[in-house]
């Protein structure tokens, strides 16, 4: 698209739609990044005030598609993303200014607009008393609109699952500009929609087709991991036994590829409210295999993890960590002192792992970290229980943190996140883990691990000078062999991140081609101009994809 094109059409769209569109260079070079390894520039945004503007965007997008011109739309919201999958070369959609708002909020449900942050959502339904609990580690910085297209898990996934579970309807614009709100129907409800002569009506008897005609296949390709965001969620749609047919599970997790979600209808759980941790100073990987296993029998409700590199930067910034915590800077001295011993004396630990323990009682909690604490001693590593809320608060920052210190504060590197969201089985984890150190053996790299160890999902994040020559050939062998290996063991190359552009080209390697057939079928159904957030999930571009690398 030129420019002159590209002004054209934003004058076209400020004509209708309510909202702002800007063809400005600094809004442009804001929605040309996530958090991942690309650098993709959009020639326009809107930010969008309903979803009536997505709807009118859309319609005009489509119609122009059909002339033959050469334009797509991707939805963006906070721009976490760790995959490339809001990056689009033409025109961004950005939800955040404007469509920002939390309604219904009752005792069991919430509905969010897709531009909500978080950190908003969860103080109004706290206010009521449950949260979802399947919100990333990015929990301050991410929106609703993301965390319902990646299918976001976080720290409480062990317990509570991913989003998916949460999510009880969806206020969606299809690529026509058509709306509907969708949600789980029955199969007398389903055949009343698939006669409506609606785009809504039409996809639901196309899918419906698709898994009837499909259905063993799909479900035999259904990943055996307790978490997964790699290809379409096919096997989640239709329920034979009980007849629910409930399309939300399809687009949960798609990544703005099949439709625009403006709003979510959300549910949750109550927390807990007493909580202790138990916190182990592991020397090896290796000795994880063990570890995990024996832990998960004592159901902690979560089980986290942040390797020696993050600790040492947590250190290292301080007071970036502090600001965090809040409290005065001599408290917060003294409960970092340990550490800041540790650090002195050369007695980092390759993985601090932290167990959580909740209950509705003191004693309950006491109970449950005593049995733990007494088992675990027998690996015979330095292990702590934490006394206070404030104690855990200063782990938890470390853990939430850490990706985002990674990212802003080593200078001279930068984050590479290709390989950061694998997820084997845990009982696996004994041969896995020292074939996984031996692939890294190979490489020069710093590298950092954290993640959600009781799932034996692993955030591992190469750091890297991007401008070093032949270091992004080095990423694709790492990536090949590393995702090889997971998928030796019936892993997921992606358990919560999901695919985008950095991991659209490997689903080839993880489902049968019969399976990429369907959700290219997928695609076509929904999307048949495939004008929404092109290259990912299907129909991925390699050259696209490398030629894109953010060198700066």
């Amino acid at each position: 698209m030129s420019l002159s094109t590209a002004a054209l059409y934003a004058k076209d769209l400020e004509g209708l739609i309510l909202g702002d569109v800007s063809i400005l260079d600094a809004d442009r070079e804001k929605a040309a990044r996530d958090t991942s390894l690309f650098y993709v520039k959009p020639e326009i945004v809107v930010y969008s005030k309903n979803s009536k503007d997505i709807s009118n965007v859309l319609s005009y997008i489509n119609e122009k598609k059909k002339k033959g011109d050469n334009i797509a739309v991707s939805i963006r919201s906070a721009g976490t993303d760790m995959t490339g999958g809001p990056l689009c070369e033409s025109v961004v959609i950005d939800t955040t200014r404007y469509m920002n708002h939390v309604t219904n909020v009752t005792n069991d449900s919430a509905t969010a607009e897709s531009g909500v942050y978080y950190r908003d959502f969860e103080k109004e339904t706290l206010k009521h008393g449950w949260l979802m609990p399947s919100y990333p580690a990015s929990r301050e910085l991410a929106a609703i609109g993301g965390i319902v297209s990646n299918n976001s898990g976080g720290e409480k996934s062990l317990t509570y699952g991913k989003t998916e579970k949460y999510v009880k309807s969806l206020d969606v614009v299809f690529a026509n500009g058509e709306t509907d709100t969708l949600k789980a129907l029955s199969y007398q409800d389903l055949e009343v929609k698939m006669k409506e002569q609606t785009e809504s009506g039409r996809i639901h008897r196309d899918i419906y087709s698709l898994i009837s005609d499909n259905y063993e296949d799909i479900m035999s390709a259904k990943p055996t991991v307790s978490k997964n965001s790699s290809g379409y969620y096919l096997w989640n749609i239709y329920n034979r036994e009980t007849g629910v047919f409930d399309l939300t599970k399809l687009i949960v997790g798609s990544q703005g590829t099949l439709a625009a979600v403006t709003s979510a209808t959300i549910i949750g759980v109550k927390p807990k409210k007493h909580s202790r941790m138990l916190v182990m100073f592991v020397k090896s990987t290796k000795d994880l295999g063990e570890i995990i296993p024996r832990l998960l029998k004592h159901k902690p409700e979560t089980i986290e993890s942040y390797d020696d590199h993050t600790f040492k930067i947590a250190i290292r910034f301080f007071k970036d960590i502090a600001l965090r915590m809040g409290g005065d800077m001599f408290t917060l001295g003294w409960q970092f002192l340990p550490e800041f011993w540790m650090v002195l004396t050369g007695g980092v630990p390759k993985i601090i792992l932290m167990a959580e323990f909740v209950g509705e009682t003191e004693s309950d909690v006491e109970n449950q970290i005593k049995s733990a604490y007494e088992d675990m001693k027998k690996f015979g590593l330095p292990i702590k229980r934490t006394k206070t809320a404030f104690e855990s608060k200063k782990y938890w920052t470390f853990r939430r943190e850490s990706f985002n210190l990674l990212r802003t504060r080593m200078e001279g590197y930068r984050t590479a996140p290709t390989i950061d969201d694998i997820i084997v089985h845990p009982y696996d984890l004994p041969e896995f883990l020292p074939k996984l150190e031996k692939v890294f053996s190979k490489y020069d790299l710093i590298y950092t691990i954290a993640g959600h160890m009781g799932d034996a999902n692993f955030h591992i994040i190469p750091l890297v000078n991007i401008h070093k020559e032949g270091i992004v050939d080095i990423l694709h062998k790492l990536m090949d062999e590393v995702y090889g290996l997971v998928l030796s063991y019936n892993g997921s190359i992606t358990a919560e991140h999901n695919d985008g552009l950095i991991r659209t080209q490997y689903l080839d390697k993880m489902y049968k081609p019969e399976i990429i057939k369907l959700f290219e079928k997928t695609k076509d159904i929904f999307d048949p101009q495939r004008i929404l957030n092109p290259m990912k999930k299907v129909h991925p571009n390699k050259e696209f994809v490398w030629k894109h690398v953010d060198r700066q």
